[in-house]
C-alpha cells in the first residue's frame, strides 16, 4: 500500500497491509475493549475527548502537511480541516451526555421511558478527500455513545489513517477502543461479516454505498450512507451578484474541487446569466493553482492522476455532447495530477455536466428561463446531498430551501457546509442516514424502550 504524493507523482512510504489474522485480532480487540468502554461514564469520555482536541490542535500543521503530501490538499485548508476535527470532538463532549439521556414518556405504566445504549463496534469506510474530518465527525459521536470503532481507511492516504490511530491512544483513550484496518476495498466484505461488526458508516461514492449497503443488509446490519452530490445553486435576478459569484467559486473550489458538497451545478436565470458567467468566469481565471505547501495555492494537484483524467474524459465527453468549455479544460503540461479551473456553459438535459458528479475544480454554468424552471433543473438530478439558493427574497428563499428543493441541506445566501451543531447527510443517491447534531449520535445507538407495569 503505497501513498503518492500527487503534486509529483513520487512514492512518499510504502505501508505493509494487515492479514486476515491480523484483521480479525484487531476486531475482537476492539469488541473486548468495548464491553468495558461502554460503562465508562459521560464524564470521562468526555475529557478523553477533549484532550483528542487539544492534541489535535498542537498538531494540527504537521498534520495539515501529511494531508498535502498523501492528497494534496492545499495547506491552509488542511489547517482549517484539523479545526474542525477538534470542534466536533469539543462539541460531542460537551453535548452527548444531554443528547443521550433517558426520555420518559407517559402511558399507563408506573414508568415508561427510552434509553440510548451503545451497540458494539462500528466500522467506518472512509475516504481520502478530507481524511481526517470524515473520520472524526463519525468517531467523537461514536465514543462519545460508548461505541468502539474500526476504520477502513483510502488506500491513498495511509499515513493519515495512522496518524489518526496515535492520536487517539495519545489523548489517553483506553486500548483497542479504535483501530486502523490497513486494508483494500476487497477486503471490506469479509470485515461487515465479523461477528463482532455490529453497523457501518461510509462516505463514497454511491457504487461504493450501494455494494456496502448490499453487503450489511444482507447480514441485518445497520449503514449510514454519505455518498455522491451534484450540489445546485441557483442564482436568481434579484442576488447580490458580486457575493453570489464570490461564494459559488469559493464552494466550487475548495478542496480543488474534491468535496460531495461542493457547488458543482450553478442554475442561472436567464436575465443575469451573461453577467454572472462574466464575473465567474474572472474570478475562476485569478485563482492560483500549485504546490499545496505553498501559502499562495488556491488549487492543488487532484488526489490522484487517474481520478484527474476521468475527470478530463468527462469534460471531453461533455463537450462533445454540446457543452461549450469557457475556461481550461486541458491537462496541464507538468508532473502530477493538477487541472485547470474549467467552466462548461451550454449544457442541456443529457449532457454528462448535466447529470454526473464531477469531482474537480469543473464548474457547469446552466441557464433557466425563470426561477420554476431553475427548481425544476436543481431537482432534475439523481443526487440529494446539498443546495443553496441565492436572492434579496429572503421569505421566498426560505421557501425554496426548506420545501422546493430536494436535498439533505439547503442554505439561503451561503455555500453548503457541514457542521457538528447540524444534522448532515442526503437522499436519493447521495445517500441516508444522518451524520453530526443530535440526530447523528442516534444512529448507531439501541433506542430501546423500558416499561414498568
Amino acid at each position: 500500500m503505497n501513498a503518492i504524493n500527487p503534486a509529483t507523482n513520487e512514492i512518499v512510504k510504502n505501508y505493509i497491509e494487515h492479514t486476515s489474522k491480523e484483521v480479525d485480532e484487531k476486531i475482537n480487540a476492539t469488541h473486548e475493549a468495548f464491553l468495558n468502554w461502554k460503562d465508562v461514564s459521560f464524564k470521562e469520555r468526555s475529557k478523553l475527548l477533549k484532550k483528542t482536541a487539544k492534541v489535535l490542535l498542537q498538531r494540527k500543521q504537521e498534520l495539515a502537511e501529511l494531508m498535502a503530501l498523501e492528497m494534496g490538499k492545499p495547506l491552509k485548508q488542511g489547517i482549517a480541516e484539523i479545526e474542525k476535527c477538534a470542534s466536533v470532538c469539543e462539541y460531542y463532549a460537551e453535548n452527548a451526555a444531554v443528547f443521550l439521556q433517558s426520555e420518559e414518556v407517559k402511558t399507563e405504566a408506573s414508568k415508561s421511558y427510552v434509553t440510548f445504549n451503545p451497540i458494539g463496534v462500528v466500522l467506518a469506510v472512509m475516504p481520502w478527500n478530507f481524511p481526517f474530518w470524515q473520520v472524526f465527525r463519525f468517531l467523537a459521536p461514536a465514543l462519545m455513545a460508548g461505541n468502539t470503532g474500526v476504520l477502513k481507511h483510502a488506500s491513498n492516504v495511509p499515513g493519515c489513517a495512522m496518524a489518526i490511530d496515535a492520536l487517539i491512544r495519545e489523548s489517553g483513550f483506553p486500548e483497542n477502543v479504535f483501530q486502523t484496518l490497513l486494508i483494500g476495498s476487497k477486503e471490506v466484505d469479509a470485515v461487515i461479516e465479523h461477528q463482532h461488526i455490529k453497523a457501518v458508516t461510509l462516505t463514497g461514492s454511491t457504487q461504493a454505498g450501494k455494494k456496502v449497503a448490499a453487503k450489511a443488509g444482507s447480514l441485518i446490519k445497520k449503514t449510514v450512507l454519505e455518498l455522491g452530490g451534484s450540489d445546485a445553486y441557483i442564482i436568481l435576478e434579484d442576488a447580490d451578484l458580486q457575493k453570489a459569484v464570490e461564494i459559488c467559486v469559493a464552494s466550487r473550489l475548495i478542496n480543488s474541487g474534491q468535496s460531495c458538497i461542493s457547488a458543482k451545478r450553478f442554475i442561472v436565470v436567464q436575465s443575469i446569466a451573461d453577467k454572472f458567467i462574466e464575473q465567474f468566469k474572472a474570478l475562476m481565471a485569478a485563482k492560483k493553482i500549485g504546490n499545496p505547501f505553498e501559502t499562495f495555492t488556491d488549487i492543488g494537484p487532484l488526489a490522484r492522476v487517474d481520478l484527474r483524467d476521468e475527470l478530463h474524459d468527462q469534460v471531453k465527453r461533455s463537450v462533445a455532447a454540446g457543452a461549450k468549455c469557457l475556461l481550461g479544460g486541458e491537462i496541464p503540461d507538468q508532473p502530477g495530477a493538477y487541472y485547470p479551473p474549467t467552466i462548461l456553459i451550454n449544457i442541456k438535459k443529457g449532457n454528462p455536466a448535466y447529470e454526473e458528479e464531477f469531482f474537480g475544480p469543473v464548474a457547469s454554468i446552466i441557464t433557466a428561463k425563470d426561477e420554476q424552471e431553475a427548481i425544476f433543473i436543481a431537482n432534475d438530478n439523481s443526487f440529494g446531498l446539498g443546495a443553496a439558493v441565492f436572492t434579496e427574497d429572503k421569505i421566498r428563499a426560505e421557501q425554496i430551501a426548506s420545501e422546493l428543493l430536494e436535498a439533505g441541506a439547503c442554505f439561503v445566501n451561503s455555500l453548503v457546509k457541514s457542521d457538528p451543531r447540524l444534522p448532515f447527510g442526503g437522499i436519493k443517491e447521495s445517500g441516508y442516514g444522518r451524520e453530526l447534531g443530535l440526530y447523528g449520535i442516534k444512529e448507531f445507538v439501541n433506542i430501546k424502550t423500558v416499561f414498568i407495569f
